[in-house]
């Protein structure tokens, strides 16, 4: 009762003002206790003494107890190797052949049993040491037995059965001591010889030795394949990978090398052991990647095998096409019963040999395409006799390339059936057959040696088709990639026509008929429109040329094709900037064929000017008017130069005119704008070129009319305040005073004495000495009257 009656008597603060308060004073202890650690800290350091150094660490190990071990064993095994050898070489003969037996024998057994006790002691590594030491001995006792017993026998069949039986005895002993990891990797290595010893002992017959070779590598790939032992599966591969190379590169030389369809056939069959072994490991092969690339390589090796009987029986001219052949059989393992990494190995295989033909007829492309550029220094000479002629005018025709059009119809087949089959690459593949039917209808003419016009027709086909693919194609890479291959096809057309003056002008027509009528397509319009006009300024050209005139006057003809342009861009905007850059170029090629007539030139520039003004209406062209005013002001130039006009102002005035229309123009829409930014152009254009020429001038009336024009230039300035006329006029008129004054004050500069000039600069320096000096007479004064305040 008392309590309560206690707490009702005292004051609390609310519950929230309560805890500010709490949080307030502990925020407070807890600094005040981070001090007093802090100078506690302090105090600890300078109260306790300096601890003593520690000790240096024991040296780190660079290498372990095992490896040392290991490293021990294999040197003590080498030295016991290399001493048997040296008492079987050296020594041998001073012990009779009882002692040397027993020699031999007891040293032998002695390696290879003592493995199986130390096994039991747990010495495992001791043990492989004088395994390897046992295995060594036994080499030597087949050397031994040889040199004392067998001496008749022939040496390299005696290393065969050696080795066979080596092989033998130690996968015996490393099986049945089951814990060693050396005897039966050297068992596998010692296989490695017999096959290929018994065919060298039975004669120098290189297919017997390279299928030795190639069984090896077939034994070797089924024991990599087959066994679950990391190091026996190692060296497998590594002898698989060694000898198989070595057999695949002798049967290729082989097959290369044969003369007649027996040679042919019998290194066809090494080459596609080969491709069984390859194809064996690719079915087998644990990991994808792997597979698929033993499966190409398999797959190469059936192309060379099959390829290369029919290179040995059938003209060189027909050795790729046969390859291409086996090439694209491979194609059938597609629906075969096969594992997917198989089937895709073949399929990249078949596409490697199609490369490889496309490319060894790739040549004879480059030729039919760029071979007509020669006719650019023989214009209008006479026309070939046949399309081969026309096209080697330049570059020779590549030997033995009779084939090569086949060659690229047979790959542009296939492509096409690839693209109907295949979802994912389609669009790469129909371009790419769209490329070689292309590449083979301009080939082939060429190589069947067609007359000259029959020729030009069958490539004026291969645009029209080229055009009618991209026009009805659907929007792919494949309709881009028709277009730009008729281009390249008129190119070479027009530049085969160059031999002919006929066949010049009814090219050059005819392509500017044929891509003004593919223009109409919308897809193709800027781009058929740009080579249209393009072939409309050759033609021009041509005809100028046909019909004697100069080239000057031909620019006259050529302007039509930029006008034409300008037009075209105005009514189809779809037409874009190719439209517009090609009779951009087309009026650059007119004042290059006008360049050398002057006022054919001033014509020329003044009617691009025309052109360009007209192109200059467009909202969206308006940049292009300073195009035109500068192709006006530049045919005026020529004009007057045309004339042996030669007072500057006839060439400034049509500048500076319309520079100050359009400042006045531009002053008018925005008053903020700067006199100098409206008018300095315009007027520097005039004044300065007019100001040097009457510096030069020794005559009055130029530097009369120039001061006279400053003068009003200066009092209009005045009049309304504005800084360009003011001061250009001014500098102007004071220039022109000075030039007029400069004869006077040259005879001025005589009459005065020499010692005048000094002296004037002497009195100059003098002021100047003088008002340096009061100016820091005055500032000593304020800094002492500074430091008197207080």
């Amino acid at each position: 009762m008392a309590r309560a009656t206690l707490l009702g008597m005292t004051h609390l603060p609310p519950p929230a003002e309560e805890l500010r308060i709490l949080d307030a004073e502990l925020w407070q202890l807890d600094a005040r206790r981070a001090q007093l650690l802090a100078r506690r800290a302090y105090l600890i350091g300078l109260l306790q003494p300096a601890l003593p150094p520690a000790p240096p660490g024991a040296p780190r190990p660079e290498t372990t107890a095992p490896r040392v071990q290991n490293v021990l064993l294999a040197l003590g095994g080498v030295l016991l190797t290399v001493a048997a050898i040296a008492f079987t070489l050296v020594s041998w003969g001073h012990l009779g052949i009882a002692a040397r037996s027993a020699v031999l024998a007891t040293v032998t057994a002695a390696a290879l049993g003592a493995p199986v006790l130390l096994l039991k002691r747990g010495l495992g590594s001791t043990a492989e040491a004088l395994a390897g030491l046992g295995l060594a001995l036994t080499v030597l006792d087949a050397y031994a037995l040889h040199e004392v017993a067998l001496t008749a026998t022939d040496g390299t069949g005696y290393a065969a059965v050696a080795a066979a039986v080596l092989a033998g005895a130690w996968w015996g002993y490393g099986k049945g001591v089951g814990s060693l990891r050396v005897p039966v990797p050297a068992a596998l290595a010692a296989a490695q010889f017999p096959l290929l010893l018994w065919a060298v002992a039975a004669g120098p017959d290189p297919y017997a030795i390279t299928a030795a070779l190639l069984l090896t590598a077939a034994f070797d790939t089924v024991v990599a394949l087959r066994t679950s032992t990391r190091s026996l599966r190692v060296c497998a591969a590594i002898g698989s990978y060694g000898t198989g190379g070595w057999g695949v590169v002798a049967a290729g030389v082989l097959s290369l090398e044969a003369s007649g369809p027996s040679a042919a056939a019998r290194a066809a069959a090494l080459l596609a052991l080969a491709a069984a072994i390859a194809l064996y490991a690719a079915w087998r092969a644990p990991r994808q990647g792997l597979a698929v690339g033993v499966a190409v390589a398999g797959g190469l090796l059936l192309v060379a095998a099959l390829g290369g009987i029919p290179r040995a029986s059938l003209p060189g001219v027909w050795t790729v096409p046969g390859y291409l052949a086996c090439g694209v059989g491979l194609l059938s393992a597609v629906r075969a019963p096969l594992p997917e990494p198989v089937r895709r190995g073949a399929v990249r295989a078949s596409a490697a040999v199609q490369s490889l033909a496309v490319v060894w007829a790739l040549p004879l492309v480059v030729v039919a395409l760029w071979g007509p550029v020669g006719w650019t220094g023989r214009i209008w000479s006479g026309a070939p006799s046949d399309l081969r002629t026309a096209v080697t005018v330049w570059a020779p025709w590549p030997a033995d390339a009779a084939a090569a059009p086949l060659v690229l119809a047979v790959v542009a087949a296939v492509l096409a059936g690839a693209a109907r089959v295949t979802t994912t690459r389609r669009d790469p593949a129909a371009a790419g057959a769209a490329v070689l039917v292309w590449a083979t209808a301009l080939v082939f003419p060429a190589a069947l040696q067609l007359p000259y016009v029959i020729g030009l027709f069958a490539q004026g086909l291969t645009i029209v088709a080229a055009l009618a693919g991209a026009a009805y194609a659907p929007r792919t890479p494949t309709s881009r990639t028709a277009v730009l291959l008729s281009l390249f096809t008129a190119a070479g057309l027009a530049l085969l026509s160059l031999a002919s003056q006929g066949a010049t002008l009814a090219v050059l027509a005819a392509l500017t008929a044929a891509f003004a009528v593919a223009a109409a397509h919308p897809r193709l319009t800027a781009v058929c429109a740009s080579a249209s006009l393009a072939g409309a300024a050759g033609l021009a050209c041509a005809v100028g040329a046909a019909a004697g005139r100069p080239p000057a006057h031909t620019a006259l003809l050529v302007l039509v094709v930029p006008a034409a342009a300008a037009l075209l861009a105005a009514r189809v905007p779809r037409a874009g900037v190719p439209v517009e850059v090609t009779g951009a170029v087309a009026g650059l090629l007119a004042v290059g064929l006008a360049v050398t007539d002057a006022p054919v030139l001033a014509l020329v520039l003044a009617l691009c000017g025309v052109i360009a003004a007209g192109t200059a209406v467009r909202a969206d062209r308006r940049q292009v008017g300073y195009v035109a005013a500068a192709l006006f002001v530049l045919a005026t130039w020529v004009r007057l130069g045309s004339w042996a006009v030669g007072a500057p102002e006839a060439y400034t005035l049509p500048v500076t005119v319309p520079a100050l229309v359009v400042g006045f123009v531009r002053r008018r829409r925005d008053p903020e704008a700067s006199s100098w930014t409206a008018y300095g152009p315009g007027l520097s254009a005039t004044l300065v070129p007019s100001l040097l020429a009457a510096w030069a001038d020794a005559d009055w009336p130029r530097p009369l009319l120039l001061g006279t024009a400053a003068v009003a230039l200066t009092l209009l300035g005045a009049r309304h305040r504005l800084q360009a006329p003011l001061v250009l006029g001014g500098s102007v008129l004071v220039l022109d005073a000075l030039h007029e004054l400069a004869p006077y004050l040259v005879q001025l500069a005589g009459v005065l004495p020499r010692w005048l000039p000094p002296a004037f600069a002497g009195l100059l320096l003098l002021v100047l000495g003088a008002t340096y000096e009061q100016r820091l007479r005055n500032a000593r004064r304020v800094r002492e009257v500074l430091g008197r305040m207080r």
